[in-house]
């Protein structure tokens, strides 16, 4: 209707993007109450893309920096639950930061596992926290309700066979969370 009757392009431009968000918004809680489907991805490209993604959706400074593996590697998500617990990963570390600093994503590889390195330069956290975090209903931030790490973990362990977890944190220097999956082993 709206672009019959000649508004804006730009208007019917963010109501078409606030739809693709919606849309997305409602596939991640369709696809977390079933078991959902996974396909075969190549790591560097799903990640890459991704955080193109996010950088158009975060502010300037905010510098998402992403250190792919060296070679091509593969696992095996669901695109959307894992992109959504990296999206989650990523507020957080923003939240640390206050809205302002360096995140730097590195894929690793290890002989059974990629690994998923998020580590930012905000607040940290204290060592006894380090697994409550993933507690539903625990939280560091005033407002949050605890639940973004809890389902974050769900995702990760329940349905992809990985782990999540806390590698490093210093107090006033930032911390390292670490998303590990079974690699799929190409044979020659």
């Amino acid at each position: 209707i709206l672009k019959v009757e000649k508004i804006d392009s730009d208007i019917i431009s963010e109501i078409e993007k606030d739809i693709k968000r919606l849309n997305k918004i409602k596939k991640r809680f369709s696809e977390i109450g079933s078991v959902p489907k996974l396909s075969k991805e190549n790591v560097n490209e799903t990640l890459n893309n991704f955080i193109k993604y996010l950088k158009k959706r975060n502010s300037s400074l905010i510098e998402l920096k992403f250190n792919p593996c060296n070679e091509v590697i593969y696992f095996r998500i669901n695109k959307t639950l894992f992109e959504w617990v990296i999206e989650n990963l990523i507020k957080n570390a923003i939240d640390s930061m206050n809205g302002k600093g360096i995140i730097k994503i590195n894929v690793l590889k290890t002989n059974s596992n990629v690994q998923v390195e998020i580590k930012d330069s905000g607040k940290g956290i204290l060592k006894e926290s380090y697994n409550k975090i993933f507690n539903p209903g625990f939280s560091l931030k005033k407002k949050g309700w605890g639940l973004g790490l809890s389902l974050s973990k769900r995702i990760i362990n329940l349905y992809h066979g990985g782990n999540i977890y806390v590698k490093d944190s210093k107090i006033n220097s930032g911390s390292t969370l670490v998303i590990s999956l079974p690699l799929i082993i190409e044979s020659s």
